[in-house]
């Protein structure tokens, strides 16, 4: 009689591998409403370290994102729309050029990033890159990995109440929930492709974005970004090969929209 509770977790833990799973066959114990939860938690840790994440407090340039955000999250790829908050947050330091999702949809860019690219498309491309990180909730599947089963089985069987609390701060101090696999980024592509398909968005604009990298990568600002998200040539290669396998038409002004975006740019402080 001992086993059983043993048991049960087992066959609950089994349901939720293919109940709670990621865009790929990964492992995620987590549900959605978990990543949710632990997303807000750490929203509101980084909205009370405005020394490390200082708060852009500039509604035309937020609501200007937010908007392309929105516009990304209407395609039919989306599976969260109306789980995740995807909320967006402007980091203002110039010196970062980085954007990061959180679990549960919780989407920020830094005003470093906004300067240093050249095209909406572009960051519609970056947007989206940040929204597949959080519909393939690839910060729980990791957090699965590091955890292990069995501490995780006791959080949602509800036996550790306070466990979720301290995976959040222990995500905020280590800054875990940024590091990408290049797995997951090779998947972020994929998926940031696929949705903007469906936008006014050139699709492979993200190559724009990586030839600038590559352009400057000895650059000390980029750092952050590099170690967050790794740039390799596979990636490049990988997006080069999906615009020709789709045949995709040159891109112009209408669906990069640069001239819009630079005089975005203006605004910025």
């Amino acid at each position: 009689m001992k086993s059983f509770p043993f048991f049960k977790k087992t066959l609950f833990f089994l349901f939720l591998v293919l109940f709670f799973n990621s865009c790929k066959d990964g492992i995620n114990i987590f549900s959605p409403q978990d990543d949710v939860k632990l997303g807000t938690q750490l929203h509101q840790e980084i909205g009370n370290n405005s020394k490390e994440y200082p708060i852009l407090n500039n509604l035309s340039v937020k609501n200007y994102v937010q908007n392309i955000l929105n516009k990304i999250i209407n395609s039919p790829s989306i599976k969260f729309r109306n789980t995740f908050k995807y909320e967006l947050t402007i980091i203002n330091d110039d010196k970062t050029i980085n954007a990061f999702a959180t679990p549960g949809g919780y989407i920020y860019v830094y005003t470093g990033l906004l300067k240093f690219i050249d095209n909406e498309a572009t960051l519609a491309g970056i947007l989206a890159h940040e929204v597949a990180h959080a519909e393939c909730r690839h910060a729980t599947e990791r957090l699965t990995k590091a955890y292990g089963v069995s501490i995780l089985l006791n959080l949602i069987l509800g036996e550790e109440p306070s466990l979720l609390a301290e995976i959040a701060a222990n995500l905020f101090t280590g800054l875990a929930f940024l590091k990408n696999s290049r797995d997951d980024e090779y998947e972020a592509d994929s998926y940031a492709y696929e949705y903007l398909k469906s936008t006014e968005w050139y699709p492979g604009a993200l190559i724009y974005f990586f030839e600038k990298v590559k352009q400057n990568e000895g650059n000390s600002f980029l750092a952050v970004l590099l170690s967050t998200h790794p740039l390799s040539k596979d990636r490049i290669d990988k997006l080069n090969e999906r615009i020709k396998k789709d045949n995709l038409p040159q891109p112009n002004e209408k669906n990069l929209f640069s001239e819009r975006y630079q005089n975005f740019k203006k605004t910025l402080p």
